[in-house]
């Protein structure tokens, strides 16, 4: 899936793509911004196919696009554009080049494919993609027992910055601790524990929402060293 571009010369692009066989690698499309180039359409961000590259001594080039989908309906929509867009930037910062990134790219590509369907909210949709992208990465927070000390059964509050669950045991020095529902916790173990081809399934109410968004937001601010403009861009829009 192609997850950046930028104008290189005159009628070439320099594009970023997330590839199951090499994780993120950079390329040139060259001549893709003259109107009569094949590649002019197939180089845009959202675009998901097969790319056909040959490599040389220090760069990709695209010689060919087989497109299997351009989410074109998020093209027609500036809120589900700028999630989109803010899915890719985050998909940008966090894979790697020569890294196995098929997890990454499954779960964007499903993502993208959420934010076409009216009945989920994009801010749900939001919140599960950060949560599993978290997870992928190795950084996702321990919901199903206490950090400390493994406990399950007592009653648990959720600190971000011991990372997941502190039981009432574990907590006497805790500063940060949130109150999850039932309903918040389980949507967060549902989400860390199911297929990604699962993810997208559910619904909540907006109490839980507006937990997920409390945990979430401040998870990002202190585990995710970066600005995001498109999440800039979309926090002035909603």
């Amino acid at each position: 899936m192609v997850l950046s571009t930028a104008p290189i010369g005159e009628y070439d692009r320099r594009v970023v793509i997330l590839t199951k066989e090499q994780g993120k690698l950079a390329a040139f499309a060259k001549g893709s911004r003259r109107p009569n180039s094949p590649l002019v359409g197939a180089v845009n961000p959202f675009t998901f196919g097969e790319f056909t590259m040959y490599e040389g001594r220090s760069s990709h080039t695209i010689q060919s696009v087989n497109v299997l989908n351009y989410f074109a309906e998020l093209r027609e929509d500036i809120m589900g554009a700028y999630y989109g867009f803010y899915f890719l930037e985050f998909a940008n910062y966090y894979t790697k080049e020569s890294n196995d990134e098929r997890e990454m790219l499954k779960l964007l590509y499903q993502t993208m494919r959420a934010l076409t369907n009216p009945h989920i909210p994009n801010r749900l949709i939001r919140y599960i993609f950060e949560l599993k992208a978290y997870c992928i990465n190795g950084e996702g927070p321990e919901v199903f027992q206490c950090v400390s000390c493994g406990d399950k059964e007592r009653p648990a509050v959720f600190s971000v910055r011991k990372g997941g669950l502190v039981c009432t045991e574990c907590d006497r020095d805790l500063i940060d601790g949130i109150h999850l529902d039932n309903s918040t916790l389980y949507s967060m173990q549902y989400i860390e524990s199911s297929k990604i081809e699962k993810l997208y399934t559910f619904n909540v109410t907006d109490k839980v929402l507006d937990q997920l968004s409390r945990v979430l937001d401040r998870y990002r601010e202190v585990y995710v060293d970066k600005r995001f403009k498109a999440l800039e861009i979309l926090e002035t829009l909603l």
